[in-house]
């Protein structure tokens, strides 16, 4: 794969995101907005994005409160051996996100999972830090920045120095979590 951008992240489950945000303001964060995220996951018919460990999502986003956020299409390489989550990304903005998704459709991918995802979005120094609610897995708070050194510094900040870094991607958890048996391909919040 083509050297690129990395995503380095390093992503907690909390039970609750209210001791977090007390913890960014006394930090001196800055809230930056919330946003209800629509995602949807696009593969090759054989899979072979997934078997790869690589991911193909177009995003939407509709803004609670802060600025509008652009749509969005990704694909993410495999996660590389190490503590926190790295992999190579590529993200381009786009104008629309169902015209995205149908770009993807006429190019020979086709969706196979969707989720919504509420992500309340705060920087600190010179990483973000999102606060995630998921359907059926819960809470989690994600930290993304330009280096290891960066997302350890913040994530120490906020209290989890030492703690378990979760690596695994939320359509992992997701898939792994839900019996998609009965054809469920898309979770929305309550």
């Amino acid at each position: 794969m083509a050297a690129g951008p990395l995503e380095i992240e390093a992503k907690y489950a909390v039970a609750e995101h209210e001791p977090v945000r007390a913890k960014l303001r006394s930090a001196g964060a800055a809230r930056v907005g919330c946003v209800i995220e629509t995602n949807r996951f696009f593969d090759r018919a054989d899979g072979a994005l997934r078997d790869a460990g690589c991911g193909l999502r177009v995003r939407a986003a509709a803004a609670i409160d802060g600025e509008p956020v652009a749509a969005t299409m990704t694909f993410k390489g495999p996660i590389q051996a190490g503590a926190m989550k790295v992999r190579p990304e590529f993200e381009v903005t786009v104008g629309d996100a169902e015209k995205a998704a149908a770009l993807l459709t006429q190019l020979g991918f086709a969706e196979f999972f969707a989720f919504e995802k509420r992500r309340e979005t705060w920087r600190l120094r010179d990483c973000s830090v999102e606060l995630d609610e998921l359907p059926v897995i819960g809470r989690f708070v994600e930290i993304e920045g330009p280096g290891e050194a960066a997302v350890n510094a913040v994530a120490a900040t906020l209290g989890f120095a030492g703690a378990t870094v979760e690596r695994t991607s939320y359509l992992g958890l997701l898939v792994r979590g839900v019996d998609l048996s009965d054809g469920t391909r898309h979770l929305r919040l309550t």
